[in-house]
């Protein structure tokens, strides 16, 4: 057992950081208050293979293994975590479309999707399906040569200002349930598509979101990813992954406000000594240390399940995803708390790590989600002695 990165993990891990400390650490600050999404950035960083990071070789994609991709999306997200968040979300969507879309879709519309200079929205939450995500009703019905999609979906992160759709729709009747949903690519600007305002937000403002309708859009048969009724475990699929991603970009962001606590507490001073010299913030930076190690550690475990196709694949992703990101938002937290009332100030970047590190309790299935999950599986005859 080898916990070491390898050559090419470091390789990546290099250029991922150096791209963020040169290109998004700093700006971040000023992405955040004047809420710009930064696609020529993100076209920057399409440039170093990093919007097709787990996509396959054939359409251009670093066809990285999700260990992989997990070690590269935290070093960006320690740069801006907004930023990091999108490009996982569109690395997410490209996988679908270049996995399961049709040999005429994926030949028209990868290879500016791989490079950045296209970006696409991920589209399955509605106003009325959130976890319950199986209950969606956007629908798409088969007309000819083409489906025709009505309804609406909420929380969409870049839309508006992407270029391409990946949207769950149902195909079958509201009791089908999972088996209804299919899965399609719906070009942004497509007559009958829509969209609501850029949503005010805690954090992430360096991505807009907001709520998007489809009023009798027409897309060609072609445009569906494969077959009917299979768009709800593409879904889950991806999921998995997106799991994953968001944990990184939390531990990435905690990463950065550990980083800042020890330089703060090396550098202020009270009562004629350091911060550093003071025995309790020692044993509380000592726990925001070891636990984000763990929560990283459990991370790149559940990346290798993934990759592994693990049986438990989905448990470990569940786990992940609620430990990395309770963790580092505790950690996030804990270091503003270091910092004082600087901490608490816009000029410092802490009360921006807070803010933007919160929603990933919430997002690709909340914790208590995730939690259902595990239990479900570990209350099952056996799984104590596997899931371990």
């Amino acid at each position: 057992m080898d916990f070491n990165l390898s050559e090419d993990q470091l390789a990546y891990q290099e250029a991922a950081r150096a791209f963020a400390e040169g290109e998004l650490m700093p700006n971040a600050a000023a992405w955040d208050e004047s809420k710009h999404f930064p696609v020529d950035v993100i076209a920057k960083a399409g440039e170093m293979g990093f919007c097709a990071m787990y996509s396959p070789g054939a359409i251009g994609g670093m066809d990285m293994q999700r260990t992989d991709a997990a070690i590269v999306l935290e070093e960006l997200a320690r740069g801006c975590t907004a930023t990091a968040a999108f490009i996982s979300i569109h690395n997410m969507a490209l996988w679908m479309i270049a996995n399961w879309g049709s040999e005429q879709a994926v030949a028209e519309l990868c290879p500016k999707l791989v490079t950045g200079e296209r970006l696409l929205s991920y589209c399955l939450t509605e106003p009325n399906a959130g976890s319950d995500a199986a209950s969606l009703r956007t629908s798409a019905k088969l007309d000819g040569e083409h489906y025709v999609l009505n309804g609406g979906k909420m929380f969409i992160s870049g839309a508006g200002s992407t270029q391409v759709l990946v949207v769950m729709a149902r195909t079958g009747s509201q009791d089908d349930g999972a088996r209804g949903i299919s899965a399609f690519i719906v070009p942004a600007d497509a007559e009958g598509v829509s969209y609501g305002k850029n949503e005010p937000k805690l954090g992430w403002n360096a991505q807009p979101t907001a709520a998007i309708s489809f009023e009798n859009v027409r897309i060609p048969a072609h445009y569906r990813l494969g077959k009917e009724g299979e768009g709800f475990k593409f879904a889950m699929m991806g999921l998995d992954g997106g799991r994953i991603n968001i944990a990184t970009t939390a531990v990435g962001t905690a990463q950065a406000a550990l980083e800042a606590s020890s330089r703060y507490m090396n550098e202020r001073s009270q009562f004629g000594k350091t911060l550093a010299n003071f025995q309790a913030l020692q044993f509380k930076l000592a726990d925001m240390a070891t636990e984000l190690v763990a929560a990283r550690q459990m991370v790149r475990l559940a990346a290798f399940k993934l990759d592994q196709g693990d049986p438990d694949k989905t448990t470990y992703c569940a786990m992940a995803k609620q430990f990395a990101t309770d963790i580092s938002f505790k950690v996030c937290n804990e270091a503003m708390q270091i910092h004082g009332g600087y901490g608490y100030l816009r000029e410092y970047p802490l009360e921006r790590y807070v803010r933007d590190s919160r929603v990933h309790q919430i997002l690709e299935g909340t914790n208590e989600v995730m939690r259902m999950l595990v239990s479900r599986r570990i209350l099952q005859d056996g799984a104590t002695e596997i899931i371990r």
